[in-house]
């Protein structure tokens, strides 16, 4: 089959690789109907050093089920399925929790195993795993049904780490599809204002249809005064920081009310978290980590299937696996929000 491998920074290949079978009785092997180019998989390809083995690229897909092992349950051949960013056994105390990223038995795609940029994955812990999709798909629901293997889980695990009532006031940082998509959550959890700091036109402008009140495309100082201007100079009683860098999370200090939430999905790039004793007068509560997806995809499905949300508008280009590594170049040039990828 063929998948997508990254042998070093700005080099990505689409070659031929060893068909997956299936290793163990809880495996399944899918064929993947539509995956995705992921704005976490940027940092490597702005940064990887120069491997002679590529790394399997992809961590979001939906396929149909082609293979099951003897133990995989609850599962059937012909199944449409949403695979989750991270593989999850569904029986350990972590599962049980609603924290499968934290599985006792689990996994991630790519690396030297299968992943989702490519024709067919091995999927480890199928039954806990991998979701199926009620009566099939229809092919207009494609891009929906993706976003919840990541960036809607994820916009959405924000939220709901906050707490958002009905009523407060959000502000998101970052106008990619993970901040897109905490818009879009703040506004399904009844966030009465909600602010998108970015500064890309059309991508602020979707953040408006998926709920946003208003934009601010200003950053540091004079972002922060503009939203404290906007919400009577106390800032927003949550913020929900989609990008991962420190002068987000200082941003994010900056707008956020006394008394309030920051809640952070953004993968972080740097070590330390600025709050010390200023932030500890204010009674800031830090919040969020890694998605558990799976935990969500369950809740979320009934919403894309009746059309309650569309957080499929996210993705603005779909390309063959063939042009995968001109997908990353558009998005890592901003030509792009995000990709998707028909194998």
């Amino acid at each position: 089959m063929r998948a997508t491998l990254m042998y070093g920074a700005g080099d990505v290949r689409v070659e031929t690789v060893p068909h997956p079978i299936l290793r163990e009785p809880t495996d399944a092997i899918v064929r993947i109907v539509a995956g995705c180019i992921c704005g976490s998989d940027l940092w490597p390809y702005a940064s990887k050093a120069a491997t002679d083995d590529g790394a399997r690229m992809g961590h979001e897909f939906v396929g149909v089920v082609e293979e099951l092992g003897s133990e995989a349950t609850g599962l059937a051949v012909g199944d449409f399925v949403i695979a989750p960013f991270v593989a999850s056994c569904g029986s350990c105390e972590f599962c049980k929790e609603g924290l499968q990223t934290s599985c006792r038995y689990g996994g991630h795609w790519g690396g030297t195993d299968d992943g989702g940029q490519g024709e067919f994955a091995r999927v480890p812990q199928a039954s806990g795993t991998l979701v199926v999709v009620p009566g099939g798909f229809d092919e207009k629901l494609i891009p929906s049904l993706l976003s919840l293997s990541d960036v809607m889980s994820t916009g959405y695990h924000a939220a709901r780490k906050a707490g958002i009532v009905p009523g407060q006031s959000v502000t998101v940082i970052g106008d990619g599809a993970v901040g897109l998509s905490a818009v879009l959550s703040a506004k399904l959890m009844g966030a009465s204002r909600i602010i998108l700091m970015g500064r890309h036109a059309a991508r602020t402008d979707l953040g408006r249809d998926f709920g946003a009140t208003d934009v601010v495309a200003e950053r540091g100082e004079e972002g922060i005064a503009k939203v404290r201007e906007l919400s009577n100079g106390d800032g927003t009683h949550v913020v929900l920081e989609a990008v991962g860098l420190k002068p987000a999370i200082d941003m994010a200090i900056g707008v956020v009310r006394d008394g309030g939430v920051i809640s952070r999905v953004g993968a972080p790039q740097f070590a330390e978290v600025p709050l010390g004793f200023t932030e500890f007068l204010r009674n800031i509560t830090l919040t969020g980590g890694v998605a558990p997806a799976r935990a969500y995809i369950e809740e979320l499905l009934p919403l894309v299937l009746d059309g309650t949300i569309e957080p499929g508008k996210v993705f603005d280009r779909t390309i063959g696996l063939d042009d995968v590594p001109a997908g990353y170049q558009a998005m890592a040039d901003r030509r792009a929000l995000k990709v998707l990828v028909r194998p």
